[in-house]
């Protein structure tokens, strides 16, 4: 194969494919929840629970995968994680119980903890600043891709089938995965299928700041202003995005009364919308800088015009199911665009060799809080409905734009250098 100039555009391809298979195998149980109840007697707060103690391991990897990541690498990291949420996703399908269904959803969690932060590095070696935002949003566009497939592709495998094969067909899906990532992955200045050009242009479009310098320990990320700031900026945001992934399915089912074929002709698209979001966040952005506009204005600007879209969700309970609809994929659309440059900051305020631990220390302490949140929303609609849900996860993408204008100083997006931390 003759090396090619953008060969960087399919190492981003790869690990968008990474995070589509992610997302799907995280839609599983939503998806199907309405058919497992059928087999295993489920109550709202139950699987409140289950949600929550799939957050908790998920946070608790993206901190500790983080860490693995920058010490094993991004190929070898990459490819240990993908290997244990796949193993984990096809026991999903071997349970019989809700103990076992939480043990199964724990162990899931454990190994897509890592996903995102191992995404974060490989975008952070393999392109320059001026573009990084627009790989940050294909990739987390792949989110969106796997979300947009999961409904019909999973509602068809139910009906042929049943509830089970959809986690152990998605589970071999991601073994599947990992042998193509160990066949074309490596860092560019190793990679056989790009060219000398492209090498050249990576290499020069990325900071010197703290090449050669040690690494610090993992504790001391935390008296890091700049790390605190991140995980503020998207704790509240994603605390309501989990919301909405985990609870849609169950809403349209529970609320509006549609079985598992009507949930695979609807529940895609809002996520075919949140891709969208991921895209456009990406594409402003980095139009903005092409622009000469300031690089703290260009990622403000967007994610105050994502925070602006997520009180329609206030109007979901009052409308018909068209309108909900549109207001799910608003509230979805804002979110991704939100998160697209959310993520993007950490490649902006710290250097490529500590990206993974700082992704992995904010995705743990964001999803802390959205396990918390989740224990807290099962509650509120066990006992008064989804309306007070839809109001409080409405307001929280507003309260994280607040904090970004609060936090955010133009002059630290310039200290990206590891003698900070």
């Amino acid at each position: 194969m003759k090396p090619l100039n953008n060969y960087r555009w399919w190492v981003c391809a790869l690990i968008a494919t990474a995070t589509a298979i992610n997302y799907l195998d995280r839609q599983n149980l939503p998806i199907a929840i309405g058919e497992i109840r059928k087999t295993i007697e489920i109550s709202d707060f139950e699987y409140g629970l289950i949600n929550s103690l799939f957050l908790f391991a998920y946070g608790t990897m993206y901190a500790v995968g983080g860490r693995t990541i920058d010490l094993l690498g991004s190929k070898m990291g990459y490819a240990v994680m993908i290997l244990w949420w796949s193993a984990a996703n096809i026991i999903h399908g071997l349970v019989s119980s809700v103990t076992g269904l939480g043990l199964a959803r724990f162990l899931l969690g454990l190994g897509e903890g890592g996903g995102f932060p191992a995404s974060a590095k490989v975008v952070s070696e393999w392109f320059p600043q001026r573009e990084r935002s627009i790989a940050f949003g294909i990739f987390n566009a792949g989110s969106s891709l796997g979300a947009v497939m999961a409904p019909p592709l999973l509602a068809a495998i139910i009906s042929l089938a049943n509830w089970r094969w959809t986690f152990i067909l998605s589970g071999l899906l991601g073994l599947g995965w990992v042998v193509l990532w160990y066949r074309m992955y490596s860092l560019p200045s190793n990679s056989r299928y790009s060219s000398s050009a492209e090498k050249d242009y990576i290499n020069n479009g990325q900071s010197s700041a703290g090449v050669g310098k040690p690494q610090p320990s993992w504790l001391s990320y935390f008296n890091n202003r700049d790390v605190w700031t991140v995980i503020l900026v998207k704790i509240f945001p994603d605390s309501a995005w989990y919301f909405f992934i985990f609870w849609l399915p169950k809403y349209l089912n529970d609320v509006r009364g549609l079985d598992i074929v009507s949930i695979g002709l609807y529940a895609w698209i809002p996520y075919a919308f949140a891709g969208i979001g991921s895209l456009l966040g990406g594409w402003l952005s980095s139009f903005l800088l092409q622009r000469n506009v300031s690089l703290a204005v260009s990622r403000k600007i967007p994610l105050g015009l994502a925070a602006a879209l997520l009180p329609a969700s206030l109007l979901i309970t009052s409308v018909s199911l068209p309108w909900a609809i549109v207001f799910f994929s608003m509230a979805m659309l804002g979110h991704q665009l939100y998160s697209t440059i959310a993520q993007t900051l950490v490649t902006d305020l710290f250097p490529s060799q500590a990206v993974g631990t700082v992704t992995g220390l904010m995705g743990c302490l964001v999803t802390y809080g959205a396990m918390l949140f989740s224990v807290l929303i099962g509650h509120v609609i066990g006992e008064s409905g989804y309306g007070p849900a839809f109001i409080i996860a409405g307001m929280l993408h507003p309260l994280g734009f607040i904090l970004v204008l609060l936090l955010l100083k133009k002059d630290k997006f310039v200290r990206n250098d590891l003698a900070t931390i």
